[in-house]
């Protein structure tokens, strides 16, 4: 996984909210294990017309946003079902981190697995992002993960709260598998000494 340190992007302002799952990825674009290849499909519903050109009107069709790291949204965001390709989705579009006053819990911690940091912020300074969001490429954000700020591109700087472990595995890029290998020594260790105690379990 990715680490996150400090991400200074486009921001994409989104004045919508519960925004759920089904609308970040529709179910259609759920028959894939793959991680990759689902930013096409990101918000296919509201992104594309029926013929399957694009929706001019949409947010991520438009530039600069079409290169959009940051997503400032509404309350709720990622509420609905449980798909963990949501995340997946917005990642392989280039969004790493997620803006909004409350987020869907299984959303909220699946963005965390997969290298996303959601960040809860209240719906006033949520409004004022997104103000700044319109101004284009020349309005960028900068989120600094380690010092728990996001700094608007007049140089205010907005503190958030996050949750200190997994602070911790975003700075390191740390995901489930990654956590566990961090303990691969000990790992070795039991496993060899098991195999001497008893090799038949290794037949």
């Amino acid at each position: 996984m990715q680490a996150f340190t400090t991400l200074t992007g486009i921001a994409a302002p989104l004045p919508e909210a519960n925004v759920d799952t089904d609308k970040i990825i529709p179910a259609r674009f759920l028959k894939t294990i793959a991680r990759t290849g689902l930013g096409k499909n990101l918000f296919a519903n509201v992104r594309y017309k029926a013929d399957g050109s694009e929706n001019p009107d949409f947010i991520l069709n438009r530039e600069p946003y079409r290169k959009s790291e940051i997503l400032v949204a509404l309350d709720n965001f990622g509420c609905g079902s449980s798909r963990e390709h949501a995340p997946w989705a917005l990642l392989d579009f280039g969004i790493r981190c997620v803006i909004a006053p409350s987020f869907g819990d299984i959303f909220h911690n699946n963005s965390f697995k997969n290298g996303i940091l959601p960040i809860r912020l209240p719906r006033e300074i949520c409004e004022k992002l997104m103000e700044d969001a319109k101004l284009g490429a020349n309005a960028r954000l900068t989120v600094d993960l380690a010092r728990q700020v996001v700094v608007r591109p007049n140089g205010e700087e907005i503190p958030f709260e996050v949750d200190a472990f997994r602070k911790h595995l975003l700075l390191n890029g740390l995901d489930d598998i990654g956590q566990t290998l961090q303990h691969a020594p000990a790992i070795d260790g039991f496993e060899a000494r098991q195999k001497a105690a008893q090799p038949w379990l290794y037949a």
